[in-house]
């Protein structure tokens, strides 16, 4: 910072004044930034929901009897055929393993939580902190910065309205996922199971990918074409990030679909629509035969 005296009063009240008016500027900035990387690199805080979380397992639990009965009666009456033999002993694998990750699904879920959040912690405190703040740094990026101050705020609380909502939904994620390793055991639900898990696995770990975006756009800085252009670097970045949350749960939420289309369960469910349809064809074509007969 330059020292204001009498011999460089002409350079640095102008220099002075610009500061002012960029740390007003700040002062809107500053809080949704701040909010912004709260929500980036801050484990998400999923304790309010263990009691619901104990609940769910408490309802589940009452039904590991029945899974045991089920496949120890497969067991039973399987006889000398081995390949039901096999299928019961994969059925009892699966409810051992199913049993061990539902007890365990809170501390899996949240140790997943803690290292997105160091990932992600790790990336944003290699980015300089000034990069996103206002700056006098040049006449170029000065007057950017006011022309495109509006925009910079709109697209800034859009970031953080994303990722607000994100921070809900992995917060109330560990609810579900207890039921997400119950489906995914049970053959006939596998590919619901799936669906959960993989929703929930790319909204924990979208911070980490929005850090990589938010770090390269700040080293686009150290090319001189891009030195006074500092605000539109910020821009693409915060909107890269807002649009990099939308596409990964739009393709999560696709490919999960797609897998439930090809599942074994709607299979079953077309074969047996197909049937229904082609019995309730066959009055109507006889009638129309009679119609035409006659």
């Amino acid at each position: 910072m330059t020292e204001c005296g009498l011999t460089n009063l002409a350079v640095c009240l102008p220099e002075k004044f610009f500061e002012y008016i960029a740390s007003l500027l700040n002062g809107a900035v500053e809080p949704l930034l701040e909010l912004t990387r709260y929500l980036l690199t801050e484990p998400v805080s999923i304790s309010t929901f263990h009691p619901l979380w104990a609940v769910i397992i408490y309802v589940i639990s009452l039904f590991y009897g029945l899974f045991f009965m089920f496949a120890g009666f497969n067991l039973m009456i399987s006889g000398y055929d081995a390949a039901k033999r096999e299928r019961a002993k994969h059925w009892l694998r699966n409810i051992v393993l199913m049993i061990f990750f539902i007890q365990a699904s809170f501390l899996m879920y949240s140790l997943m939580i803690e290292l997105s959040s160091l990932l992600t912690t790790g990336i944003i405190d290699i980015i300089d902190p000034n990069f996103f703040l206002m700056t006098a740094d040049s006449m170029t990026n000065f007057s950017l910065q006011i022309t495109l101050l509006f925009p910079y705020l709109t697209m800034l609380l859009l970031t953080v309205l994303m990722l607000a909502l994100r921070y809900l939904i992995v917060a109330i994620g560990v609810v579900f996922v207890p039921f997400a390793f119950l489906f995914y055991f049970i053959p006939p639900l596998q590919s619901y199971g799936k669906l959960i898990l993989n929703v929930l696995t790319v909204i924990i770990f979208v911070p980490f990918f929005s850090g990589i975006i938010l770090f390269g756009t700040s080293a686009l800085m150290s090319i001189p074409m891009f030195a006074d252009y500092k605000i539109v670097l910020s821009l693409v970045g915060f909107g890269s990030v807002s649009g990099l949350l939308l596409f990964l749960v739009a393709f999560a939420l696709l490919k999960a679909v797609f897998s439930v289309k090809n599942s074994v369960t709607m299979s079953q469910f077309r074969s047996s629509y197909n049937y229904l349809a082609s019995k309730s064809s066959v009055p109507a074509d006889k009638g129309q035969t009679k119609l035409n007969n006659y």
